[in-house]
């Protein structure tokens, strides 16, 4: 076929279809000619030399080609690898702005700048043709009914997030029709949106939804591929294998159609975005997109050989976010998703990654600058993975407003804690009451903290309560792989038993570490399928296991059935009183005048907490009173809210220990609400007042909330010195 080109623009940048022909083009600093490459449906290829050229921006238009064109680019220019520079015409590569792309990347030598054979590693030349081993980009119509919907805008500090992976939360999923399992249109069917909302969730955080490089040569020889998704080929285009639809852009529609039918069900969708570096890893890597067209513009090179990487990923390459154009990627990426796609927010993986300028992590990196200043971006969730694994990269506590942090302290301060490890009671309540001492100096308000137990790098919450070594031998990488430092404990049992005793106490203690999250300051975050009991086996990094290793199990047993009623009936109380979902920082004080400070940290034997008390490292008995008469909050219309108040005894101890109620609070009747020894709230729990002595079983919690006020006790009758002597006669 033939075709006129016509000059075309140098933005935006990508293909975009105006309803009588598409604009192509693509940036590139130190290439010296671009082709664009046209596929019709035998897969032949007809190459179109992009002769205008403005500021780096390769570009033209061509009428009459329109939506499910099928597309890719060549690149011109200097393969001189040891200068940073990988021109190879002979690889087809993948648009970074692609609004959808077709077919997979197959494994093959032809991907790859260098030949396999010989001892020039990947400073030999290759010739090889890859288009037929390469996906193609896809011309998309982006016209979409949106029926009204708009960003849900749900306040963080109300938010209870869910991180879920598309894929795996449905694949099993009985009342979804089997085509429609594990796909955008089976997390949008009916069956799975009722799921969500019986739980009582705010969000789902997907894991990366970005096109996917799922055939890694290492993972393909043992059969495996990248089942999680953190190897991005674009930072556009929804992954076509989580389509039922198609993929020569009915991906798009699906998407769409997905975050509508969530939005209407009243559920924020929150995005797991890999910018800090992409799937075509190290100097050894294949040439796929961004290395061919233009490597030393798109990534972090060595200054003094730049044939080499910087990686602060561990993935083989960091994105050069030093460059302007980088920059301009990542956030017209983010704009895109929030204007075009409707999602409400964003997970950053490997966030310290994007706030290197030079080597250290800055703050005030122009990364951070540019989504301030947004006036798109600055309005949406920002939730930063707070660390790297280059020098420096753990940044907990470290980002600057508007931005949330997965708080990894948290985590590891609430396993340490119910599995009986030393840590002190200051570290506990400061995870416990928000984390103020990571974010409050920086202007942060409790919901900075993205509070969570387990994710899906790790164990599940019942492997955390069920294994002490992790067992990732279905890897194929000897056990090798995953974090070797978990804060587990298996109960006294490694895996899979049937003492009664052992697995009692298992269930308890996924209450315990369910009741401390959602009771916590901060906003919680909980990983699908740890309600219902789901077990990866002791698999803590199942990335590569697009399987039943790490698909949610939908045939629940009766002990998973009652923990799915009891996270719905956790999550309810959660939102259901304000105590728990504070917009500010406790005082330590009383405010309004309720006669009792906001918050109170107690012994068991009733007494306040003692300085030298809170540095000790062996208390694992403690109790707190949350006042909900001194929120410091106002409603929409400024009225002051007023909510209930409760008293928690945390027992991590392994023996049953008995709580006093402090002195303070024998003004009222205080009924037991939850005891984690029952798999269930309590409807008619004890009832006690006084100078009562209140047992909590080894290793459990109870919440107790406060009743009527009540008269204090009548004083004990006085017996004489005579009446007793007399009395010994």
């Amino acid at each position: 076929m033939d075709y006129s080109l016509w000059p075309g623009r140098s933005y935006p940048l990508g293909a975009t279809w105006d309803g009588k022909g598409t604009n192509f083009a693509l940036f590139s600093e130190n290439a010296t000619g671009v082709d664009l490459c046209l596929f019709d449906d035998e897969d032949r290829e007809t190459r179109i030399s992009l002769t205008e050229n403005h500021h780096f921006v390769w570009h033209g238009y061509l009428p009459d080609v329109g939506p499910g064109q099928r597309y890719g680019y060549r690149v011109y220019g200097s393969f001189l690898p040891h200068q940073g520079h990988r021109f190879n015409v002979n690889k087809l590569l993948i648009d970074p702005y692609a609004k959808a792309i077709t077919g997979d990347v197959i494994h093959d030598e032809a991907i790859y700048s260098y030949p396999w054979e010989g001892d020039a590693e990947d400073l030999g030349f290759n010739d090889l043709d890859s288009a037929p081993y390469m996906p193609k980009c896809v011309v998309i119509d982006p016209d979409f009914d949106w029926e009204g919907d708009e960003l849900l805008r749900i306040p963080m500090h109300e938010s209870v997030i869910y991180e879920i992976h598309v894929k795996g939360f449905t694949k099993q999923h009985p009342d979804i029709p089997a085509p429609l399992r594990g796909t955008y249109s089976g997390l949008a069917h009916p069956a799975a949106i009722a799921y969500l909302k019986s739980l009582g969730i705010t969000a789902v955080e997907l894991l990366p939804i970005h096109a996917i490089y799922i055939n890694q040569g290492h993972l393909v020889d043992k059969g495996l591929h990248n089942y999680w998704g953190y190897d991005n080929l674009n930072y556009f285009a929804p992954h076509s294998g989580y389509s039922a639809k198609g993929n020569r852009g009915e991906q798009v529609q699906e998407f769409k159609a997905m975050v509508k039918a969530l939005h209407k069900a009243g559920l924020e969708v929150i995005l797991d975005v890999v910018y800090n570096h992409t799937g075509e890893g190290n100097h050894m890597g294949p040439t796929l997109s961004l290395r061919g067209i233009d490597n030393i513009s798109y990534y972090r090179t060595l200054e003094d050989d730049p044939r080499f990487y910087m990686d602060f990923t561990g993935c083989g390459n960091s994105l050069n976010v030093c460059h302007p154009q980088v920059l301009k990627l990542i956030t017209d990426s983010l704009r895109y998703w929030v204007e075009e796609m409707h999602v409400d927010g964003f997970r950053f993986d490997l966030a310290s990654a994007l706030a290197r300028e030079l080597y250290d992590v800055n703050n005030l990196a122009a990364f951070f600058n540019i989504i301030h200043q947004d006036p798109v971006l600055s309005t949406v969730k920002l939730i930063a993975e707070p660390w790297d694994i280059g020098e420096g990269g753990y940044q907990v506590g470290n980002f600057p407003l508007l931005w949330s942090e997965w708080n990894g302290k948290y985590r590891d301060t609430m396993r340490d804690f119910w599995i009986g490890q030393e840590s002190s009671v200051g570290e506990f309540a400061s995870r416990f009451t928000g984390s103020s001492d990571l974010y409050e100096l920086s202007g942060r308000k409790p919901s900075a903290s993205i509070n969570f137990i387990t994710a899906h790098d790790g164990f599940t919450l019942n492997d955390l309560v069920s294994y002490n070594e992790k067992h990732n031998e279905d890897n194929g990488e000897e056990n090798r792989d995953g974090d070797d430092h978990n804060r587990s404990w298996n109960c006294g049992a490694e895996g899979l038993t049937d003492d009664p005793e052992i697995i009692a106490l298992r269930e308890r203690q996924r209450r315990n570490l369910l009741v401390t999250l959602m009771l916590s300051q901060g906003v919680p975050m909980l990983l699908a399928g740890d309600e219902m009991g789901r077990t990866q086996g002791g698999n803590n990094n199942p990335y590569c296991q697009d399987n039943e290793i790490s698909w949610v199990d939908w045939s629940l047993t009766q002990g998973n059935r009652e923990l799915v009623e009891f996270t719905q009936q956790l999550i309810a109380f959660h939102h259901n009183n304000r105590v728990f979902q504070r917009r500010n920082w406790f005082q330590g004080r009383e405010i309004h005048g309720s006669g009792v400070r906001d918050i109170l940290w107690f012994n068991p034997n009733g007494l306040e907490m003692t300085e030298e008390q809170w540095q000790h490292d062996y208390v694992k008995a403690l109790g707190i009173f949350l006042n909900g008469e001194e929120l410091v909050q106002v409603d929409e219309k400024g009225d002051r809210l007023v909510g209930e108040s409760f008293l928690l005894f945390l027992n991590a101890h392994y023996e049953m220990i008995e709580f006093a109620i402090p002195e303070r609070l024998q003004l009222w009747e205080w009924q037991v609400i939850l005891d984690t020894v029952e798999p269930h709230f309590l409807t008619m729990g004890p009832l006690y007042k006084h100078d009562a002595m209140i047992p909590v079983t080894e290793r459990s919690l109870i919440l107790l909330q406060r009743g009527q006020e009540i008269p204090p006790p009548l004083p004990k009758p006085m017996v004489s010195a005579a009446k007793t002597s007399k009395n010994h006669n």
